[in-house]
């Protein structure tokens, strides 16, 4: 536990936020500071074939110790953290022997992590939990992943009478902006499936996700003088605002759930010359997921209509659900729901709100489902993680490889 506790903690304190708006791979110069850290560990725990490339993607193996040909797995997480909320400073607390009542993150600007507001902390009274301190996010998306898998690695190393095949991991940037699987190199990569430790509490297995996409609508507008303005004035506020409430009210995040999709406005700004808002779409369905980029389009003509040509719209896909490449193989979600019952781990098999590298892997022929890391709260100051989810995803990683020789 220890062991485990002091890797994920010097990670968490190397920041490594990634930028959408950079066209480097990775965004931010200072993901290598992880990066190369976690190349030279891989070696020094006694992994093979250790590489990173020119873009920071990290892969190592662990050879097969078996006199069999059995497929070759992988697990994978990421090493950045979102743009969202500050990665920089971060200051972990550990709370031991959690009562289950409030935890000060801090006291100062009396920022409380509550279970009255946050239920799920209730399930992890009497252990240990790791919080922020109020100031930044933790990183526990996904450096809890990463330190799953780099401990899980070195106990297969370290105890050769488990028996497992070739396993291989791979550790990626950028993926909080989406661009974590741009530059995977499968081929090289060579595992038959893979699983990314990305998830959030303990038991989750996921291999479906949204379909997902963004657009950008740009309102052009003229600006005259208002008391002169009948006829003449063409107010691209106004009108971004009439876009905006053309759109199902209900259908947005915080309305919806489980295989709910949204439409989601996270960044607007304006004047009335220049107005231009940007949204993510996101379904499950596919067929729903084409209807609702269809609808944007479809407020578009109607507006340009009435006020004439000044809207833009510009959509463009992000990732598809993973689910019509998982379920082909899905003897490899039935494995690691396996490993799971086999430790004591209620499996808890849903659909993911989001999307993984997985969903983008799985689409570039390396089959991947997601499986749980412990964190929750993830991108925000309120993001804690139980040392004992840590530990059981651990344990986990370490069925799975064990089970392939078996199950296959």
């Amino acid at each position: 536990m220890q062991q485990l506790l002091d890797r994920f903690l010097g990670y968490v304190k190397i920041d490594t936020q990634s930028d959408p708006n950079s066209q480097t791979t990775p965004s931010t110069e200072k993901q290598w500071n992880l990066a190369t850290e976690l190349a030279y560990e891989l070696e020094r725990i006694g992994m093979k074939d250790v590489t990173i490339d020119d873009n920071a993607y990290i892969m190592a193996t662990l050879p097969s110790n078996i006199d069999k040909e059995v497929p070759v797995i992988g697990f994978i997480s990421h090493f950045d953290t979102t743009p969202d909320f500050s990665g920089t400073d971060v200051n972990p607390q550990i709370i031991k022997d959690y009562d289950g009542k409030d935890i000060i993150l801090n006291k100062e600007k009396n920022i409380v992590l509550s279970p009255d507001y946050f239920e799920d902390l209730l399930q992890y009274k009497g252990q240990t939990l790791i919080t922020t301190d109020g100031t930044t996010l933790l990183g526990a998306d996904d450096k809890a992943g990463i330190a799953e898998i780099v401990t899980a690695m070195e106990y297969l190393v370290q105890h050769p009478e488990i028996k497992h095949g070739k396993i291989r991991v791979a550790f990626t940037p950028d993926e909080e902006i989406g661009r974590g699987a741009h530059k995977f190199d499968v081929k090289k990569f060579g595992a038959d499936w893979a699983y990314t430790m990305d998830g959030s509490q303990v038991g989750e297995l996921e291999y479906e996700n949204f379909n997902a996409a963004g657009a950008k609508v740009i309102v052009s507008g003229k600006s005259v003088h208002p008391g002169y303005a009948k006829g003449k004035m063409i107010n691209a506020i106004s009108i971004a605002n009439e876009f905006i409430g053309i759109l199902p009210p209900e259908e947005t995040p915080q309305y919806t759930t489980g295989r709910e999709g949204f439409f989601h406005i996270h960044q607007i700004k304006g004047e009335i010359e220049h107005t231009e808002f940007e949204m993510i779409i996101r379904d499950h369905d596919r067929e729903r997921f084409e209807e609702r980029k269809e609808l944007l389009r479809k407020i578009t003509e109607k507006l340009n209509a009435v006020h004439g040509p000044c809207i833009a719209l510009e959509i463009k896909d992000q990732y598809f659900n993973m689910r019509e490449k998982v379920e082909p193989v899905f003897h490899i979600v039935e494995i690691a729901k396996a490993a799971m019952e086999e430790i004591g781990i209620t499996p808890i098999i849903k659909p993911i709100r989001g999307g993984t590298d997985g969903s983008q892997l799985s689409f570039m022929g390396l089959p991947c489902p997601n499986i749980f890391a412990g964190g929750h709260n993830f991108h925000g100051k309120y993001e804690y993680v139980p040392v004992e989810s840590m530990i059981k995803a651990v344990a986990v990683i370490i069925k799975i490889c064990e089970l392939t020789t078996k199950k296959v």
